[in-house]
């Protein structure tokens, strides 16, 4: 059953340094200020799993959070490269990245492989494509009732899982509307669970007809962080904050000007602080 914990208590309780996390959000919903506090908590040697790495990644990268990362996408949407994440892979600054890249549709799979306690998720995909001379993880099986070969890949099973989402009820069911992504697959595949949200409530309210409900015994942790999605959005809470991405393309070029905002706004902020500074840019 979920425990209801503190921001700081979650992240030390139960991100552990190599462990293999997965933080999910598909432009809706990113968990920056887990993110956040993962950095604050200078845990290393992760492996970062995440179908669309983004400024939260390229944030923990840049500030050596991780030794390995597992995608499908990499960039600032709708601006550019994340300028972080790509120093260390070029450069291994501040220290070396393995990465192992996958399709969208692969990883989609896998999460759900995991959810199910499946040991591989199969698809058709990687046709005429070059992924697999890449990468090895992707196979191949033969199915034994057509002959049809089919791509393979394993399982995604994070020893951690890290959501937000809208809305918890006080005994620990979790609500998320709008665009949805993986998250539900995430949590069921992962080992340990951390959902932040916008609010406790007492009743959930579920509306929407695309509506997903966590119950309770499916997660570790729900932690209260109004504004923990910023700078993207949460449906019905708070718009994505286009300005700070477009802002994040310059200053995330230079390792000095990115450490000295990543001082200021996040190492020296606690968790506590993260929905006044939601507010803020990062200009």
């Amino acid at each position: 059953m979920a425990k209801f914990l503190s921001l700081a208590d979650a992240v030390a309780q139960m991100v552990h340094d190599g462990d293999t996390l997965a933080m999910e959000g598909f432009t809706h919903l990113i968990p920056f200020a887990a993110g956040h506090e993962i950095i604050r908590q200078k845990r290393r040697d992760l492996t970062l799993i995440r179908m669309t790495p983004d400024l939260i990644y390229d944030q923990m990268i840049g500030m050596g959070c991780a030794k390995k990362l597992v995608f499908s996408w990499g960039g600032n949407p709708g601006v550019g490269s994340t300028h972080r994440i790509r120093d260390a892979v070029e450069n291994g600054w501040p220290c070396a990245l393995a990465i192992e890249e996958h399709s969208h549709a692969a990883m989609a799979n896998a999460y759900e492989a995991g959810a199910a306690n499946l040991p591989f998720a199969m698809l058709r995909g990687y046709i005429g494509v070059d992924l697999p001379k890449v990468n090895d993880r992707i196979k191949s099986i033969t199915c034994p009732y057509t002959g049809e070969k089919l791509a393979t890949v394993p399982a995604i099973r994070p020893d951690v899982g890290i959501i937000h989402a809208l809305r918890a009820d006080r005994e620990g069911n979790v609500l998320l509307e709008g665009i949805t992504g993986c998250q539900k697959e995430v949590v069921l595949a992962s080992k340990r669970t951390i959902v932040t949200v916008e609010e406790i409530v007492d009743n959930l309210g579920t509306t929407s007809p695309n509506s997903v409900v966590l119950p309770s015994w499916t997660i570790g942790a729900v932690v209260c962080v109004p504004g923990g999605a910023h700078p993207s959005y949460a449906h019905g809470y708070y718009k994505r904050d286009n300005s700070f991405y477009i802002a994040w393309d310059k200053l995330s070029r230079d390792r000095d000007g990115f450490l000295a905002w990543m001082d200021e706004n996040v190492m020296k902020k606690g968790p506590d602080a993260f929905a006044v500074h939601a507010k803020g840019s990062a200009a």
